[in-house]
């Protein structure tokens, strides 16, 4: 896959996607960033850590998140990625499912969006925007609530929703090469079912598209080892070197360097021929 101007070979290697929020409200390290020196520092940081891609937020999604205006969102994010863009060689990926949002950071060098909503937060808006511009686009399973009594099973309505997602990208003429889809943990999602899907996440290769895993000091985490979320980095590893071994290829991630280097071995384990 081409994201940008980098060439990503997701069928055999890994990547790491550095988590920059521009927000004074993300639950993780909201505010630490917001400010576009600290932006712009922190993106160095994760660059030099290993981060082949930058994920620029400028909304939090967290749950209970207070929702901002369009123009607010641009002024956050546009400006960021137009810093990283005129001083560094890599990828930038937008975090937003607003249409008006993903132009604006297209036009300051956004080479990716990553819609939470997997397209159906509009009326086919965001997907026309995607396939006109040839951007690559993460899409993300997402639901309102945690309420799947629509199936039979939690599982059975998690693919009918993916199948739902493609379908809209495909309808609008989006490519399959430029999608990367999204199992969504920590969204839409009660507690087992986000342990559910962790624990069933190689079926996302039926689909035969790239994967990208977000789990980075999420909830999940936080319920399973009773942590606050600045002690969930052992956690977000675990589930790194799980998601890679079934299948996924970019994680989403606030801490690099220790993601970056689970994955290494775990790539290291996978590659592993047979001995003689």
């Amino acid at each position: 896959m081409i994201i940008g101007n980098k060439t990503f070979d997701l069928e055999n290697k890994s990547y790491i996607m550095g988590i920059l929020n521009v927000t004074p409200d993300s639950f993780s390290d909201g505010g630490r960033f917001s400010g576009r020196d600290d932006a712009l520092r922190q993106a160095e940081t994760m660059i030099e850590d290993g981060a082949a891609i930058i994920d620029v937020g400028g909304e939090s999604t967290r749950p209970g998140y207070t929702e901002i205006s369009e123009e607010e969102e641009i002024g956050r994010v546009a400006p960021v990625i137009e810093l990283i863009k005129a001083n560094f060689d890599i990828p930038v990926s937008l975090d937003t499912y607003k249409c008006n949002v993903a132009a604006a950071g297209i036009a300051a060098g956004a080479d990716m969006i990553n819609d939470i909503w997997g397209l159906r937060k509009d009326q086919g808006e965001m997907a026309d925007l995607i396939a006109r511009t040839g951007v690559a686009c993460c899409l993300m399973h997402n639901r309102e609530r945690a309420d799947y009594s629509d199936y039979p099973d939690f599982m059975t309505g998690f693919r009918a929703d993916i199948d739902k997602i493609l379908e809209i990208a495909r309808n609008h003429q989006i490519k399959d090469e430029q999608i990367i889809l999204d199992p969504g943990i920590g969204f839409g999602k009660s507690y087992k079912q986000n342990l559910l899907t962790m624990k069933n996440l190689s079926l996302m290769q039926q689909w035969k598209l790239p994967f990208l895993l977000g789990t980075s000091r999420k909830s999940m985490i936080g319920y399973a080892l009773d942590l606050p979320v600045n002690e969930r980095e052992e956690g977000t590893l675990a589930t790194t070197v799980m998601g890679r071994m079934a299948g996924a290829s970019i994680f989403r991630v606030h801490h690099v360097k220790m993601n970056l280097r689970a994955l290494k071995m775990a790539d290291a384990i996978l590659g592993a021929g047979d001995e003689k």
